[in-house]
């Protein structure tokens, strides 16, 4: 079974591949996505971006619990710095789930992480 974000209930009306990744950590059981999220017009949260904006922006954290596993393929190192100097590690470019594994892909590397559980978001 294969299945893309979109499908997911937490991850319906946001749009990974222009949100910026901010920082991943991992601890035992879990995995962290810190993002500055584009958020749709259909999601709750959802206001009119300010004119210097194309998007609507969130903080929150992208959220695998009960995880067993972590693999990465792929790890890098590479940085951005916006406008206002503030440092992400690009976006999320990919986003599949894939019968018992989650994989991710974007300019900070490729990761596999188990667990059956969906991703969850929240926002700070």
């Amino acid at each position: 079974m294969t299945k893309n974000y979109p499908e997911f209930p937490d991850l319906t009306d946001v749009y990974l591949e222009d949100s910026y990744v901010l920082g991943i950590s991992e601890t035992p059981g879990t995995v962290v996505f810190s993002l500055d999220l584009v958020l749709t017009p259909g999601h709750p949260r959802y206001q009119t971006p300010p004119p210097d904006e194309q998007y609507c922006y969130a903080k929150a954290e992208l959220v695998f619990a009960e995880v067993t596993g972590v693999r990465w393929p792929r790890r890098s190192d590479l940085t951005f710095t916006d406008a206002t100097g503030e440092v992400d590690l690009g976006n999320i470019d990919t986003m599949v789930y894939r019968n018992d594994h989650y994989e991710l892909t974007g300019d900070w590397g490729e990761v596999h992480i188990y667990t059956t559980q969906p991703p969850r978001l929240t926002f700070g």
